[in-house]
C-alpha cells in the first residue's frame, strides 16, 4: 500500500510539473483546483448537520485545496488538530456526558432534517399526513 501511494505522489508531482512549465495551464490548473476545492469544502459542510460523512468531506475538500495553496494546508493542519482535540475530549468524558453530547448532536440532525422536510417527504411515502411533521419553512422551498 506504501509503495503505491509514494507512486502516485511521484506521478502527481510529474504530472504537476508539466502543468507547471506552462503558465497559461498553471493559472487554468489552479484556479480548477481552487473551485472543485471549495465546493468540496461547502458540501462538507452543508453535510455536517445531516448523517453522513460532512468532516470526511471537508477534509477532502482542504486536501484538494492544500495541494495548489499553501494557505489551506495550514488550515487542514489546524482544522485536524482541532477535530483531534474534540475526539480525545469526547474520549475522556464519561458516558453520561458522551450521551449528553450525542443527543445532542442527534438533535441537530433531527431539526436540519425536520426543516429541510425529510420528515413529511418519508412520511408520506407510506401514507403518514400529519400537520406538525410538515417544515415550517417548506413554502419557502422550490416546487413547493
Amino acid at each position: 500500500m506504501r509503495v503505491a501511494l509514494r507512486r502516485a505522489r511521484v506521478r502527481y508531482r510529474v504530472f504537476r510539473g508539466r502543468i507547471a512549465r506552462n503558465p497559461v495551464l498553471d493559472l487554468a490548473y489552479r484556479i480548477m483546483m481552487g473551485v472543485v476545492g471549495t465546493v468540496v469544502v461547502i458540501v462538507g459542510i452543508i453535510a455536517l448537520p445531516a448523517p453522513g460523512p460532512g468532516w470526511v468531506i471537508i477534509f477532502a475538500g482542504l486536501g484538494i485545496l492544500a495541494a495548489e495553496f499553501a494557505w489551506a494546508g495550514k488550515l487542514l493542519h489546524w482544522v485536524r488538530v482541532r477535530y483531534d482535540a474534540w475526539v480525545a475530549w469526547m474520549g475522556r468524558q464519561s458516558r453520561p456526558v458522551q450521551l449528553l453530547v450525542m443527543t445532542g448532536i442527534l438533535a441537530i440532525v433531527a431539526g436540519c432534517a425536520w426543516l429541510l422536510g425529510v420528515f413529511s417527504t418519508v412520511a408520506g411515502w407510506v401514507g403518514i399526513h400529519w400537520s406538525w411533521l410538515e417544515s415550517p419553512i417548506a413554502h419557502l422551498m422550490p416546487g413547493k
